[in-house]
């Protein structure tokens, strides 16, 4: 019995169908459609994995969770991933930033796999059916309780129910702990005059700092996207992940220092900046952006420290020199809130790791009991690593599940 019809649930029924045609596999999903998650992933086109295919590096996108992926990314892993894809004609193709989608660009396709790969193996799918509870059996198995009365029995049980409340309840209730979990992935709700009016705007290599976190240094650099409530992009979703635990701890209100020139320290940006000002002393300051940035953003941030528009740079002082590098270089912002990520949301915490075995993915305290994707205490930065954990523990939870010893 395979309890969640999302993407590490379907993997792990048809890695058990299909190596032990002995088996008889069902999915249980309360929803009405399997895969919704699927469906709406990477805007709809489905970021199925990442071009990394080391194993060693692909676990440093994992916030929780990469020493216990290190071993199971050696039997399942991102190859395995697009290998399985292929042999069942969803070819998929690798972006400038390393993630990976099918070549339709729709998330269609690998629904479309998912399903008739279950069918063709023998999977039985039951959707619209509601879970109330699963009880270990007195005499071994397991019976799964229905809201419509109906008792299943069972001999094995994968839980793959995402971060729904339910599928934590029956871990519980099967003698697992949980980390309490946080939601991970998500935007920066900062209302601030020098973003104002700038959404849209994308600064293609920003490095951002959580401040205030104590011995943890939390920091990422990447693309940012100014947003209408605040800021988005890669740098942002990366650190939220990061910090998931501490932005939770502080009520996701935290001071943030946004650096917009990584490639410059204090230093060269000064010597930068005084070269430019005995280089092109009549043009205006205002309207003439010495570094790859938006127009827009760098008419923000001359305005806010000060310098008038019609000043040209021969009349830059000191003090608004000053002003600006520590602008430029150590901006300090308010994260006063989080906002979502798409639909794409994203938990860290869940079923604590060390009461599972990464081989098999079954439980160390419950025999039978086995578990794959986000119920468990693993998540990944953006970018296709989510999915490839639910490939990977659903795939080694399946071909487990169906063994006789």
């Amino acid at each position: 019995m395979v309890i969640g019809g999302g993407a590490a649930g379907f993997f792990g029924a048809i890695a058990c169908a299909e190596r032990h045609p002995h088996a008889q596999v069902m999915i249980l999903e309360a929803g009405r459609k399997p895969l919704a998650k699927v469906r709406i992933s990477g805007g709809g086109r489905c970021n199925v994995t990442h071009h990394c295919f080391e194993p060693a590096l692909f676990i440093q996108n994992y916030p929780r969770g990469s020493k216990a992926l290190r071993g199971a990314f050696t039997r399942f892993q991102a190859q395995d991933t697009v290998n399985w894809f292929a042999s069942r004609g969803v070819a998929l193709k690798t972006e400038g930033d390393g993630r990976m989608f099918p070549v339709t660009d729709s998330s269609q396709t690998v629904i479309d796999c998912l399903q008739n790969a279950a069918q063709n193996a023998g999977v039985a799918l039951r959707t619209g059916v509601r879970v109330e509870n699963v009880k270990k059996g007195e005499t071994g198995g397991f019976t799964v309780h229905l809201k419509s009365g109906e008792i299943i029995e069972c001999d094995r049980v994968l839980l793959a129910t995402g971060s729904n409340p339910k599928g934590y309840q029956w871990a519980q209730s099967l003698g697992h702990k949980l980390i309490s979990p946080v939601p991970s992935l998500f935007t920066f709700d900062i209302t601030d005059q020098r973003l104002q009016d700038l959404a849209g705007i994308t600064v293609e290599t920003v490095s951002l700092r959580l401040l205030e976190t104590g011995k943890n240094k939390l920091e990422q650099t990447g693309p940012l996207l100014i947003t209408h409530w605040g800021i988005s992009g890669p740098a942002v979703l990366k650190l939220s992940a990061w910090g998931a635990r501490e932005l939770r701890d502080r009520a996701y209100r935290m001071p943030l220092q946004i650096n917009w020139l990584p490639q410059y320290n204090n230093e060269t940006l000064r010597q930068h900046l005084l070269e430019i000002k005995t280089q092109q002393p009549k043009r205006k300051i205002i309207a003439n952006c010495p570094f790859d940035l938006p127009k827009r953003f760098w008419q923000k941030i001359v305005s806010y420290v000060g310098i008038s528009p019609d000043k040209p740079w021969a009349e830059l002082a000191k003090k608004e020199l000053n002003k600006l590098i520590q602008e430029l270089n150590q901006g300090c912002y308010k994260i006063q809130g989080k906002g979502v990520f798409k639909e794409e949301f994203v938990t860290c915490g869940g079923v604590n790791l060390k009461e599972v075995n990464f081989k098999t993915l079954e439980s160390r305290i419950c025999p039978g009991l086995h578990f794959a994707g986000e119920i468990l205490d693993i998540d990944g930065v953006t970018g296709g690593f989510n999915f490839q954990s639910a490939w990977t523990t659903g795939w080694l939870a399946g071909v487990a599940m169906g063994n006789d010893e």
